[in-house]
C-alpha cells in the first residue's frame, strides 16, 4: 500500500542569536539541533505513535511535517505531493487534507470565539459555505465528538477540559482531512477524561479511515493507540516498528528504559526498573557517535565514535544500536565502556 505521509531526512535547527561581543568576534552561531534526520513513512487508516521523553523533538518534528514551522531541510511528501516545498497559497490549500490537534485547548482555542466561530473559521478559510449547509456542518461535527448542538452559543470556558478537546477536535475534523497530527492530545486530562477521548479518536477513525500521527510521552497511552511506534531520542528515531513488537521486544536501550519506566498497573507484580546516569543530551552539542552512548550500559568504545544506521533488525522492526540483535537476544550483557 502506497504511504500517505513520507518523510526522508527531516531536520529542524533553530539558531541561537549571538551577543554583541561575539558578533564582534564573528564566532560561529550555534544551532538547537531539534530534529536531526528523521525518516518515516504512514500509512492510510494507520496509527503511529510517536514517543520519546520531553524534549526529544516529537513536538517539533509534528509541527515542521505540517509546514506550521518549516524544517532547515529534507523532504515531506503528502500522497503524491512534495509539501515541503510548496509556499503561499499552494500549502494553505494543501492544509485541508492535514490538521492539527494541539496538547492543551485552553491556548489553543480563542477564550473570545463562540464554538460556533471556532468551528467557522476553517469554514470561511476554505470558502465551504458557498457550497454546503453550514449549520448542518457545524451541528454535525459537534455531534461526532459527543456534544450537543447548542454547544455552538457557548465560550470555551464554559466547558471542561475533556469538552474543550471535543471542540479542537471537531475543529479539526470539520474539513475532513486525511491526515490528523495528535500533539499529546490527553497530556492534560485526568485518567477518565483520557480514556475517553482515546476511544473516541478510535471510533472517529475507523468511521472516517483517518490517518493519525499520535505524539505523547506516555507509553501505556501509545500502546492502546498505535499500530507502529517510534522512539525519539535527541532528535533522532532510534527504534520503529509493529507496537507489540517494540514493547515486548525493545532492540534498542532507550526503549527498554521508557518502558521499564512505566508504572506497572498490579502493585503487587515485581518489576524491575532500569536506571541510567546522567541527563539528556544537549541539542546544542549532542553526543559524537550514538547519542545515547553516555548514558547506556551496553556501550562500548564504537559507540561514541560510529553513529550506528537505523536498520532492520526483525522483520520490520528498525533501530539504530550497534548492538542491537546481541541486546534482543540476550547474548550482550554489559558493556567495556566508552
Amino acid at each position: 500500500m502506497k504511504p500517505i505521509l513520507e518523510v526522508e531526512n527531516l531536520v529542524k535547527h533553530y539558531p541561537i542569536a549571538l551577543g554583541l561581543m561575539d558578533s564582534l568576534s564573528k564566532k560561529e552561531r550555534q544551532r538547537v539541533r531539534a530534529v536531526d534526520g528523521v525518516s518515516f513513512a504512514l500509512h492510510p487508516n494507520e496509527t503511529l505513535g510517536l514517543v520519546g521523553e520531553s524534549g526529544s523533538g516529537k513536538s517539533t518534528l509534528g509541527r515542521a511535517i505540517l509546514m506550521l514551522d518549516p524544517p532547515t531541510s529534507g523532504k515531506v511528501t503528502f500522497g503524491d505531493t512534495i509539501i515541503s516545498d510548496l509556499r503561499g497559497e499552494s500549502l494553505r490549500l494543501m492544509r485541508r487534507e492535514m490538521q492539527f490537534v494541539f496538547q492543551n485547548p485552553d491556548s489553543s482555542l480563542d477564550p473570545r470565539q463562540r464554538v460556533k466561530d471556532i468551528l467557522l473559521e476553517p469554514v470561511t478559510a476554505f470558502q465551504l459555505q458557498k457550497t454546503k449547509d453550514v449549520q448542518n456542518m457545524l451541528e454535525n461535527s459537534l455531534r461526532l465528538v459527543g456534544l450537543p448542538a447548542d454547544s455552538l452559543g457557548m465560550l470555551p470556558h464554559q466547558f471542561s477540559g475533556g469538552q474543550r478537546q471535543r471542540i479542537a477536535i471537531a475543529r479539526a475534523l470539520i474539513l475532513e482531512p486525511k491526515l490528523i497530527v495528535l500533539d499529546e492530545p490527553t497530556s492534560a486530562l485526568d485518567s477518565s477524561v483520557q480514556a475517553q477521548i482515546l476511544n473516541l479518536l478510535q471510533k472517529l477513525q475507523e468511521e472516517f479511515g483517518l490517518t493519525y500521527l499520535f505524539i505523547s510521552h506516555n507509553i501505556n497511552v501509545v500502546r492502546y493507540m498505535a499500530d507502529r511506534i517510534a522512539v525519539l531520542y535527541a532528535g533522532k528515531i532510534v527504534e520503529i516498528g509493529n507496537a507489540k513488537d517494540v514493547l515486548e521486544n525493545p532492540l534498542h536501550p532507550y526503549t527498554s528504559v521508557l518502558i521499564s519506566s512505566v508504572p506497572a498497573p498490579d502493585t503487587n507484580q515485581d518489576t524491575a526498573k532500569i536506571r541510567v546516569e546522567g541527563e539528556s543530551p544537549s541539542p546544542v552539542n549532542p553526543p559524537s557517535g550514538c547519542r545515547f552512548h553516555p548514558r547506556c550500559k551496553y556501550a562500548e568504545s564504537i559507540c561514541s565514535t560510529l553513529e550506528p544506521e537505523l536498520k532492520e533488525i526483525n522483520e520490520k522492526h528498525w533501530a539504530s544500536c550497534h548492538f542491537a540483535a546481541e541486546i534482543s537476544s540476550g547474548r550482550k550483557t554489559v558493556g567495556l565502556g566508552n
